[in-house]
């Protein structure tokens, strides 16, 4: 369609207009950022999102099946690295004290680290352009004719992740030509305030006792055994620097943020990327995925907890009632229609990775089924590195990338009684546990809301305060 071209093309314009490279080439609605798949794809929480294969049709609609009601939630694009990283630090203190450096290492002696913070750069801006471009497509039937609606957490970059996504929705409504009714652009959107003194379900903060160094002496262990060899290899071409696995695994880090930070000028992996190799990196992949799991995911007592709140929002929006939560929704807005509709059919919520993968946990996609009545939690060993397929697909850079994208559906389907319920992380369909899931990966929706006891109970909430903190500022 000639529209299609020429509006995508005006949102890859006003994106990099000061860029010197196509993003849109490598970064696409579809399938996400294809530059060098065999290296950005391992780079953990870093890898700016792609799409993952599925076991199941991931497809939207099914065949013989109506789409009624889409959610998606996303963490923020890609940025640039976050306030009290040290990669500048490193860079120094490796300038100063290597007195020799090996084939392929010399442009560190002069290197000039000159990262911004905290905001997304280019590709992160392109990357929710194209999310919202990517959502609209997928549902397109419900798209045509109904607004979505967007909230986020107050912080910079999760506001302007959900604006750009708005931006790139906005964009593929203009060059549909099958478009209902006019939108009313900007569409409406609610920013949850950020901040411990907030209850937000995108930015949980509230739970006092949680504690992200839970996963210390794991990634410690973790790090040591994968690390060993690059460590080695390291030090032995920066003759004198007596880098630690931490400052190793820091020297990785600059590869990623490096590349997304400038890939819209280069169109190229930063040159510290040519210091590892693709064993390298499914190392990094893994190292990322245990800190993960046992910072903010399953393997913290707490990190289910941490979602809870949102999944309860999400129970309301399937069921078209109020909000039943006494965790962390912002009952200030969960009980005004404006800030917090029942009846939308498109949802769009943008988080952080911790809180993303805290509701993973909370909704419980990464058990395992071991009986007909009883599943188990995916153990992720902290010694070897693991194949993804044992994981039960899980791994950081596969569902908490850089723009990851979860997607809630709500359907009918001819010879079907009721309502079906699916969810898919970057467009792999999981198969919800606990509730009956059907050879698709479904389960009926009201075997869904059942089988999501734990948040529908408020999870262990109560193990975050001790009594007297317990209620708190909405």
């Amino acid at each position: 369609m000639a529209l299609t071209s020429f509006f995508l093309g005006l949102a890859w314009f006003a994106i990099t207009v000061s860029s010197q490279v196509n993003l849109y080439k490598y970064d696409t609605p579809d399938l996400g950022f294809q530059y060098q798949p065999e290296v950005t794809h391992y780079w953990g929480q870093f890898s700016p999102f792609f799409s993952v294969p599925s076991e199941y049709n991931a497809s939207s609609p099914l065949p013989g099946c109506k789409v009624t009601f889409a959610q998606t939630l996303s963490r923020h694009g890609a940025r640039f690295p976050t306030r009290g990283k040290n990669y500048a630090a490193l860079l120094e203190r490796i300038q100063s004290s290597v007195t020799k450096y090996g084939r392929g290492y010399e442009f560190i002696r002069n290197y000039k680290y000159n990262l911004s913070v905290d905001q997304l750069n280019d590709l992160g801006r392109q990357q929710m352009v194209n999310a919202g471009i990517h959502f609209y497509r997928r549902y397109h039937s419900l798209a045509r004719s109904n607004q979505p609606f967007i909230r986020y957490d107050g912080q910079q970059r999760v506001v302007e992740s959900g604006q750009k996504w708005a931006h790139g929705f906005h964009l593929a409504y203009l060059a549909d030509e099958s478009r209902v009714e006019p939108d009313t652009f900007p569409y409406k959107m609610v920013e949850i305030p950020h901040g411990k003194a907030f209850n937000n379900t995108l930015s949980n903060k509230r739970c006092a006792n949680f504690d992200k160094s839970y996963a210390k002496a794991l990634r410690q262990a973790t790090g040591r055994k994968l690390m060993r060899g690059i460590r080695r290899r390291l030090n032995k071409n920066l003759r004198g620097a007596n880098l630690s696995t931490k400052e190793a695994h820091l020297l990785m880090e600059l590869c990623p943020m490096e590349t997304a930070a400038n890939f819209g000028k280069t169109g190229a992996l930063s040159p510290f990327c040519s210091l590892f190799r693709r064993k390298d990196w499914k190392a990094f992949d893994h190292y990322s995925t245990v800190v993960k799991w046992f910072a903010s995911g399953d393997g913290n007592p707490l990190g289910p907890t941490l979602g809870v709140g949102w999944v309860n929002e999400l129970i309301a929006r399937l069921l078209q009632r109020p909000v039943e939560d006494h965790t962390s929704t912002n009952s200030t807005l969960a009980t005004n229609p404006a800030t917090f509709p029942l009846t939308s059919k498109l949802y769009a919520d943008f988080t952080h990775v911790n809180d993303l993968l805290g509701i993973y946990s909370a909704l419980g996609l990464f058990k395992t089924k071991t009986t007909l009545s009883n599943t188990k939690m995916t153990t992720i060993p902290v010694n070897r590195i693991a194949a993804v397929q044992k994981l039960t697909g899980y791994s950081a850079s596969r569902v908490a990338s850089l723009g990851a994208r979860m997607y809630v559906e709500k359907m009918t389907c001819e010879g079907e009684q009721g309502e079906l319920v699916r969810i898919l992380i970057n467009d792999r369909v999981m198969r919800l546990p606990n509730c009956g899931a059907d050879k698709e990966g479904r389960c009926k929706l009201g075997a869904f809301i059942q089988s999501l006891s734990f948040a529908r109970a408020g999870g262990h909430w109560d193990k975050c305060f001790s009594h007297e903190q317990q209620h708190g500022q909405s």
